[in-house]
């Protein structure tokens, strides 16, 4: 089970018992996944966000933060994680599993996060990097399908019976010729997030990108 998953990485660890451990479901117990996650969550972004600095030196702070959100969110880390059959490795109990453990984008995503860490305690910061390369798209690979986010957080906020957000452009900056858009996104009154982009649509699907991470993250 392990070797398939070091196969899929292209990463062979010498301690075994870090990826044992990184996936390895909170459902099991003390000896879980989270403190990995959360260790494997801050080594993803600063490898994407070094990634993006360097292979877009033109692009503004707003532009590079969109497309870094793209890479690092919960629909991009579920779909490589199912790709590296991450979730069929995931050691969970009967009950997480019956209910469908294995594939639920929040466990998957927490998941790949976690292994991610685990090559870095392992490797280094250069064998995650290495990880990195090989396993996650380039940023025009997922930009379309995963674009829609006002939609997503629209579907989240009536789940949760809310109302219709609202968008609004609240500022502008950069040169004529390249115009940089920022909004924000509001529910009742109450600010969700924010997001800069080229276009005001994609200052608004930057916005909700923003408020779907900040929820996500208030219900962990």
């Amino acid at each position: 089970m392990y070797k398939r998953v070091m196969e899929a990485l292209g990463y062979s660890f010498r301690d075994e018992a870090l990826l044992r451990r990184a996936l390895t479901h909170p459902s099991m117990g003390k000896e879980d996944n989270q403190r990995l996650e959360f260790l494997g969550d801050a080594v993803l972004q600063y490898l994407m966000s070094d990634r993006l600095y360097r292979k877009h030196p033109e692009d503004r702070e707003g532009a590079l933060t969109h497309m870094r959100a793209l890479l690092v969110c919960e629909a991009a880390l579920s779909s490589i994680a199912k790709r590296l059959g991450i979730g069929e490795a995931l050691v969970m109990d009967r009950g997480e599993e019956l209910t469908g453990g294995r594939t639920k984008p929040s466990v998957l995503c927490d998941a790949m996060e976690a292994v991610l860490a685990a090559v870095y305690l392992d490797g280094g910061m250069e064998a995650a990097r290495a990880v990195v390369e090989r396993c996650w798209p380039e940023e025009g690979e997922v930009s379309r399908p995963m674009q829609d986010s006002k939609g997503q957080l629209q579907e989240i906020l009536q789940k949760n019976g809310g109302t219709t957000p609202e968008y609004r452009i609240t500022g502008t900056s950069g040169p004529p010729h390249a115009p940089e858009f920022e909004a924000r996104v509001y529910q009742e009154g109450k600010e969700l997030g924010t997001g800069t982009g080229r276009t005001k649509k994609q200052a608004e699907q930057a916005a909700a990108l923003e408020a779907i991470r900040r929820i996500r993250g208030e219900e962990k």
